[in-house]
């Protein structure tokens, strides 16, 4: 009886679904923090998708992470059931994506599979440099903009002037801009409402050949790699056997269906319909982000537009603190690239720091994350190196056959007279910040290397739009951006292109001896001021010993910095309590020769501690 029941509610599912009249394809954009996954919870509690006994704040951030920061890491995706005040029914696919820059190409992908978004504001902050960025990959893929203003109930609330704002920087009409709170639920069911009449249903395409975009994809223990896909052509149903186009994978179809949010298997995927493929697939790097899922038999003309490969654009070491421990940090790495497959990894061995990995990352926010969920998930106690970026270099003759060689850790760096250029990664950054703090906001971004910086204001707040290299960022920019604004500035940026520097290898020296740990790859210009901070770090931090220890910074042969470590002084002549002279001169001569033999052959242990807090020091 049970089975037919179920069998019942899925036929009624499905007949619900091929009404595509009334498929509703939507999005959340918003900066962080504005009340995107609250309003997200509202919408699961009117649509009755979980009862109120299931219903948590922020139930589509599945990670503690994500609840603890306020901010989503993965798409996630509901399929909802709403009836309208004229009593039509309607079947609304709802994408909650993330909202910072890190992750914006997988944003990219989610606003694909729709055919509207909800722009999403808070009445309090107004428009924030991520809502742009947001927002133009939502005119990018042609979606049709509801602007909405959140959190209206708070006594801070300036709903005039965000609207003034949003028309202002966005460019968009918001007099008709809903007011709502997504804590309350005040005016949420208007949404509904204005979501249904204005977002166009999808194109119905059943006839073509398969086309489905792969918008995520994660990994689980019994099933394998889970595919959450977007139909655009045709339809997909378990028994078919399908290939990926850009990695040409292939695997039968076990089951489909969709998220409620809880998983309900569905006998067949029609065109215009958001759900998951189960195809028992184990290797998550055969289902990119971004690819174009085909019936392997019946293939279309091209793919869907837009896919990409996930390139790391931030580099860094990751080792355990215990040198014991790399097996597990070696295992935890693959489990987690299981479920990630924007991060890239390859084994290396460090003399100070032992074996560990060189990984790469979306961004300094996915590097922060992974280093959290190594920590949290996997119990491992971790050492990071300072993050780089990738360089590119090209070789004077005879080597230039090579072309061009892309460089991202400091260790590889060749001698200067092999390299004919090199050039860096630099990106477009807008910075949004009150009128009182933009002085501090270009004095930081001038010390960056800025350039072309360009100030436009809305209302009482300024916009600083300039070029930034990226290797500048990843070390303490966002700190001291939030240092000089007291926290109010917000941040965005999108890579640019790549530009022709004055780029050296900047390394550390301690009693004559390079520390390959501590080396970095810097501007030429900003060289000195880096290593006079890395070796006045070192001082405070490295033990003393009975001899002095020097500490350089230096490019090739040059030092460009010197700090040295004074020494412990031993009272060789405290035994002498009496008699000539000549007696505590010759202790005090034999103390002599014997620091200058520990100098030439003793060895200075480093505190593995020491690595880390030398490169978290700020420039000087």
């Amino acid at each position: 009886m049970a089975k037919t029941d179920t069998e019942t509610k899925r036929k009624a599912g499905t007949t619900a679904s091929t009404d595509i009249a009334q498929v509703r394809n939507f999005s959340i954009i918003a900066h962080v923090d504005h009340g995107k996954s609250t309003l997200a919870d509202r919408l699961l509690e009117l649509c009755h998708a979980v009862s109120a006994r299931e219903m948590t704040d922020c139930l589509l951030d599945s990670m503690d992470i994500e609840r603890e920061r306020g901010i989503t890491i993965k798409s996630q995706t509901a399929r909802l059931n709403y009836t309208s005040a004229d009593g039509t029914q309607y079947v609304l696919n709802l994408m909650d994506t993330p909202g910072h820059v890190d992750f914006s190409y997988e944003v990219s992908r989610s606003l694909a599979a729709c055919e509207g978004a909800i722009l999403l504001v808070d009445a309090s902050q107004g428009v924030e440099a991520q809502t742009l960025a947001n927002v133009y990959l939502a005119l990018e893929n042609d979606l049709e903009l509801i602007p909405v203003l959140n959190k209206v109930d708070l006594p801070s609330a300036e709903p005039d002037r965000v609207r003034t704002d949003i028309e202002d920087i966005i460019g968009i009409d918001a007099s008709e801009a809903l007011e709502i709170s997504g804590k309350s639920g005040k005016g949420v069911p208007d949404l509904l409402e204005t979501l249904v009449n204005l977002v166009p249903p999808p194109e119905d395409r059943r006839e073509h050949p398969l086309r489905a975009l792969l918008v995520d994809s994660w990994y689980d223990s019994y099933l394998g790699v889970v595919m959450l896909v977007r139909v655009y052509d045709g339809e997909i149903r378990p028994g078919m056997r399908f290939r990926l186009w850009a990695t040409g994978a292939e695997a039968l179809v076990d089951s489909v269906g969709y998220f409620t949010p809880k998983q309900v298997q569905q006998p067949e995927l029609l065109s215009g319909e958001i759900g998951y493929i189960i195809s028992g697939i184990k290797d998550i790097n055969q289902c990119r982000i971004g690819d174009t899922v085909t019936d392997k038999f019946v293939q279309p003309e091209s793919p869907l537009p837009g896919f990409r490969p996930a390139v790391p654009v931030v580099f860094c070491g990751l080792f355990p603190a215990d040198s014991d421990d790399f097996p597990h940090l070696r295992d935890s790495m693959k489990k987690l690239a299981l479920n990630d497959a924007g991060i890239h990894f390859e084994e290396e061995n460090s003399l100070a720091l032992g074996l560990g990995y060189r990984c790469g990352f979306l961004g300094l926010l996915h590097m922060e994350i992974t280093q959290e969920r190594l920590l949290r998930e996997f119990d491992l106690d971790l050492i990071t190196t300072a993050p780089s970026v990738v360089y590119r270099m090209n070789y004077k003759p005879p080597e230039s056959e090579l072309g061009e060689v892309e460089i991202v850790n400091p260790a590889d760096f060749p001698d200067p007279v092999k390299i004919e250029s090199m050039k860096e990664p630099w990106i477009h950054a807008t910075i949004f910040t009150p009128e009182s703090y933009v002085g501090g906001v270009i004095e930081l971004c001038t010390s960056k290397r800025a350039e072309e910086i360009e100030l436009n204001w809305s209302g009482q707040r300024g916009i600083v739009t300039c070029l930034l290299p990226l290797n500048e960022t990843v070390f303490d920019f966002y700190d001291s951006l939030k240092s000089v604004s007291r926290g109010y500035a917000s941040f965005d940026y999108r890579f640019e292109d790549y530009r022709l520097g004055d780029l050296v290898k900047l390394q550390i020296l301690i009693n004559g001896d390079p520390v390959e740990a501590l080396s970095l790859i810097v501007h030429r210009s900003r060289a000195e001021a880096r290593g006079r901070s890395i070796c006045a770090s070192l001082k405070e931090l490295i033990p003393r010993q009975l001899y002095k220890v020097a500490l350089q910074a230096a490019i090739g042969g040059k030092v460009i910095a010197r700090e040295t470590v004074a020494a412990l002084r031993k009272d060789v002549t405290a035994k002498c309590y009496g008699g000539d002279v000549t007696r505590k001169r010759k202790l005090l001569e034999k103390q002599k020769a014997g620091k200058k033999r520990m100098r030439q052959f003793g060895k200075i242990d480093i505190p593995q501690s020491v690595f880390l807090e030398a490169l978290k020091v700020k420039d000087k």
